[in-house]
């Protein structure tokens, strides 16, 4: 598990408690196996965590052959981001490819089935983010295999 002292953000932060109260749900359950991961239908953001909504990303996860493809992209990443890539395919994007931090970190997440905190140099219009911050989260539909990893984004600036 990520250390929580580690993250800078309260956005990331409250978005990884986010995570880890529905799969502590799923722990609590004692119909359930251990070790299962929470699915994107145990999540309602827009109803439970509003304001991390336009901080979230979501992201398909692809196979034969591996890729990703964004999903859904929230409107405060949007803003900051150099395109809305929602829809694209992280193949189809050259700094996100294979070889790329970006492919990697999400690699580590469906292979390891555990979250990681990313904080990759900023590429955008704005000048004064120095890098982003964001936790990857990895759900899948039957508990097991890995599915759509789930993003809550911040953008880091030198003033902070």
């Amino acid at each position: 598990m990520i250390d929580r002292d580690e993250i800078a953000s309260q956005n990331v932060l409250a978005g990884y408690d986010y995570w880890l109260e529905k799969k502590r749900a799923l722990s609590a359950d004692d119909s359930t196996e251990p070790g299962l991961l929470p699915a994107r239908t145990d999540f309602d953001p827009l109803i439970e965590v509003p304001r991390l909504a336009p901080r979230m990303m979501l992201m398909d996860v692809l196979q034969d052959p591996l890729d990703f493809r964004y999903r859904l992209v929230g409107s405060a990443l949007r803003r900051h981001m150099a395109q809305d890539w929602t829809g694209k395919r992280l193949s189809e994007i050259p700094f996100q490819r294979v070889g790329s931090t970006v492919w990697d970190n999400n690699v580590i997440v469906i292979r390891e089935r555990r979250p990681i905190l990313a904080r990759p140099p900023y590429i955008g219009p704005h000048k004064d983010f120095l890098y982003v911050e964001s936790v990857i989260l990895p759900l899948a539909s039957d508990g097991r295999q890995v599915d759509l990893l789930m993003f809550f984004v911040d953008f880091i600036g030198a003033n902070r």
